[in-house]
């Protein structure tokens, strides 16, 4: 017969339940040295993040701020006041009567769009080259496109005034758009997002048949949305705050840009410097509206276009 099983008395369990029903060991507190050293240091990062805080938004919050003063507050007094006493948006009015800013407005509109347009276009069709077909000089290519990010505007300014003049598109807003129509930092995105890109994807859309403009069209760029997102973002704002060439290129006064038409505000017509606040806060608004439209696809597009080694 077999010996009958015995089941391991209870009484070898309790340790274990014991153990596991102890509370914790109470945490021996840090000295007061480490303390008081974690403590400045929190200190001196918000201080910090205060500081930029002050730099980045403050002139922004100073010219809304002067751009609502009455005629009789000050502007340059001591203490500077922030807070508007009697916040008006007449100084606005004055501002468009003063010169045509809704016109100027619409043409940097124009401009601002155009470039947006075709940076995302090009900028994608070349970085799409860069990142998947191979044909000889691509990394040659891809150094010339970064080289042009580095050479300073001033440098070319006077070929380039040179070439709109040959092309007959001085003065014209053509003219102030074509130099601006594809950056090496739009073709760095965009390659960038595509590397990023799983090739399985492209390579199954082969074995179905597709070529290679229906892989870019219909596969890798609806996947790169975000990238989209921030070379649109980026193209406007550099279309729209550009001041020299459009000064160099543009003559009628009909064609100005806004950031063109802007500086008739100070000296020209008018010395009072709430009218000219007034006016830089109509340049700015349009891209305040824009980033916070589109900053969910701009986080997410930063993220896809990183740099890759």
């Amino acid at each position: 017969m077999s010996a009958p099983t015995t089941n391991p008395p209870a009484t070898e369990a309790r340790p274990a339940v014991k153990a596991a029903n102890r509370p914790p060991a109470p945490v021996a507190p840090r000295p007061r040295s480490l303390r008081l050293r974690a403590a400045g240091g929190k200190g001196v990062r918000y201080v910090l993040l205060l500081l930029v805080l002050v730099v980045t938004v403050g002139p922004f919050l100073w010219q809304l701020s002067t751009s609502l003063k009455g005629a009789g507050e000050s502007v340059f007094g001591y203490p500077p006041q922030l807070l508007p006493a009697n916040p008006t948006l007449d100084h606005y009015a004055k501002a468009a009567d003063t010169v045509p800013v809704f016109s100027y407005a619409f043409n940097s509109l124009l401009v601002a769009i155009g470039c947006a347009t075709t940076n995302c276009l090009f900028g994608s069709l070349a970085g799409y080259a860069l990142a998947r077909m191979e044909f000889r000089g691509r990394k040659i290519a891809f150094g010339v496109f970064l080289a042009t990010m580095i050479i300073p505007f001033e440098s070319i300014m006077v070929s380039e005034f040179l070439m709109m003049r040959s092309l007959r598109l001085n003065d014209t807003l053509v003219g102030v758009m074509l130099p601006m129509a594809a950056t090496g930092l739009s073709i760095l995105l965009f390659r960038n997002a595509f590397l990023g890109l799983p090739k399985e994807l492209e390579e199954a859309a082969t074995l179905d048949g597709a070529g290679e403009w229906q892989r870019y069209w219909r596969i890798a760029l609806p996947s790169v949305k975000g990238t989209t997102a921030v070379v649109a973002i980026f193209s406007f704002v550099f279309a729209w705050d550009d001041f020299l060439w459009p000064l160099i290129v543009l003559n009628d006064p009909a064609n100005y840009t806004l950031t063109v038409g802007i500086q008739y505000l100070s000296g020209t017509f008018t010395n009072d410097q709430r009218v000219v606040a007034a006016g830089t806060m109509i340049a700015v608004v349009p891209l305040l509206v824009l980033f916070f439209t589109l900053q969910r696809y701009f986080f997410r597009g930063v993220g896809e276009g990183a740099v890759k080694g």
